[in-house]
């Protein structure tokens, strides 16, 4: 069961790849900043997916606009990572969880991804986070059904509340 609200968020150390190089990210460092946004999505080149992190780049001026930070990650490499983000004209930052402590943290992660067509094995749920400045969780949702996708507006009106 995803971390619910009102408990502290993990920290994490993840990498994302631009056209500099590898840059770690630190959820830490984030919210000294502004309260961040964490989406966790299954795979990058899939269709739900780039949905997702389409519609997400295409209002990311509004979470902005909330003084928030989004954060996208997946357990995708780095290198695959920044090839999505290139061919879907993503803005939101992709955050590798490679080796799923992320997603392991915020307990987000199926045992079996789509059993009996893909099993895949320890893939990201696709689920949403709100963590204020403090370091604690003000929203969560999770979703076993990889076809749902995140309520922007709820997650809006977190922020704003």
């Amino acid at each position: 069961m995803a971390l619910e609200k009102g408990c502290p968020a993990p920290d994490f150390k993840l990498k994302r790849k631009t056209a500099d190089g590898l840059e770690e990210v630190s959820l830490h460092e984030r919210i000294e900043a502004s309260k961040v946004v964490l989406l966790f999505f299954p795979l990058a080149f899939t269709g739900g997916c780039e949905k997702e992190m389409c519609m997400v780049s295409d209002g990311l001026s509004a979470f902005e606009a909330l003084d928030a930070a989004v954060l996208a990650i997946s357990v995708d490499s780095p290198f695959t990572q920044e090839i999505f983000a290139q061919k879907a004209g993503l803005k939101v930052p992709l955050l590798s969880d490679f080796n799923r402590e992320a997603a392991s943290a915020y307990d987000v992660l199926y045992d079996t991804f789509q059993p009996g067509k893909l099993d895949f094995k320890n893939v990201a749920k696709r689920s949403a986070f709100v963590v204020d400045q403090a370091g604690t969780i003000i929203y969560s949702w999770s979703t076993d059904d990889p076809s749902v996708m995140p309520d922007l507006d709820e997650i809006k009106a977190a922020l704003e509340g």
